[in-house]
């Protein structure tokens, strides 16, 4: 993944200076509201790390900034829309790992390396597979064991089929011999609160949704997807530290719009999410919710993407994940 640090001090310095107004044939920019869609529906991450920097960005752009949710399909209802709107730099998407999964998973009126116009990644965090307390399974070692006693009997959730938490547990499966029953979801919103009401056993999810509940008692984390302990789970084993060497898989929120938005406008709408993320109370915010701060440039978000849709795709075909599994 991007160096954190590098990329937050490579835009600090544009995103500090006051930034002039853009004019075209069109007027200036902004000059009306700009519209954010969240690919999932509310209380998911993409939802909640949007809602942490939309105060600070209207401050920073001096225009409202609409958050409006456009669930369904894995993220690609909400991709879609973004990918079918006017390039003119009032539509953007707060995407995430599955803008590139569903590259390959999906059958889709765009496509991911060619239909948007990449703006910053935002944030990066793993994923961790979580209990109720209520479920007899104290570690994953415990877990692992039941469901090779009994395969296919053990449900877990995730948001959607060939999320990276789905693919995460898929690959985690394949290397451990055991299986467990998937169960999508339309978004993290849902997934949680079943997971709370111990309606699923399991829920792999990234740690933005569940870690105040983590740190509550009310979900059991049995592990996490990051090659090292996370300074916000500094208890919690990594999977790479239980039997599964070097395993990583971590999800991200990535700004997007429709293809062909003009470069400056870009640009500024970079330097306004790299500002905010520089904000003392938005950085408390995210770091509350167990996020860690990217910003990256456009340049370096377009290949970042692309490797992933690669990589990911990979491992779909590999694991022969369909849209129906």
């Amino acid at each position: 993944m991007m160096n954190r640090r590098h990329l937050l001090a490579a835009t600090a310095a544009g995103a500090g200076l006051a930034m002039p107004t853009i004019a075209g044939a069109q007027g200036a920019w902004p000059d009306r509201p700009i519209r954010i869609i969240i690919p999932f529906p509310p209380g998911g991450s993409n939802d909640t790390v949007a809602r942490i920097l939309q105060p600070k960005m209207q401050e920073i752009l001096g225009r409202p900034i609409v958050v409006e949710n456009r669930a369904g399909a894995s993220g690609s209802v909400g991709n879609g829309e973004a990918a079918r709107a006017a390039p003119d730099g009032y539509t953007w998407c707060l995407a995430n790992d599955t803008l590139a999964t569903n590259d390959t998973l999906m059958q889709l009126p765009y496509r991911a390396g060619e239909s948007f116009t990449y703006c910053t990644v935002v944030g990066t965090c793993p994923y961790a597979l979580v209990t109720h307390p209520q479920q007899p399974f104290q570690n994953f070692g415990q877990l692992t064991a039941a469901a090779k006693r009994a395969p296919k009997t053990l449900n877990y959730a995730t948001t959607g089929v060939g999320s990276g938490a789905h693919i995460a547990t898929v690959l985690l499966q394949q290397r451990g011999g055991f299986e467990l029953e998937h169960v999508p979801y339309r978004g993290g919103g849902p997934a949680l609160q079943d997971s709370l009401a111990g309606h699923v056993p399991l829920f792999m999810s990234n740690i933005v949704i569940i870690l105040p509940h983590i740190r509550q008692g009310s979900l059991r984390p049995l592990g996490i997807t990051q090659k090292t302990r996370s300074r916000f789970l500094p208890d919690v084993v990594p999977f790479a530290d239980q039997g599964f060497a070097d395993f990583e898989a971590l999800t991200y929120w990535v700004l997007i719009g429709p293809a062909r938005i003009p470069a400056p406008i870009t640009a500024r709408m970079q330097q306004a999410v790299a500002q905010a993320l520089q904000d003392a109370n938005v950085q408390a915010r995210m770091a509350d919710q167990g996020a860690e701060i990217v910003a990256s440039t456009p340049q370096q978000t377009e290949a970042f993407v692309r490797a992933e849709i690669e990589k990911w795709g990979a491992v779909i075909r590999d694991n022969n994940i369909r849209a129906d599994s």
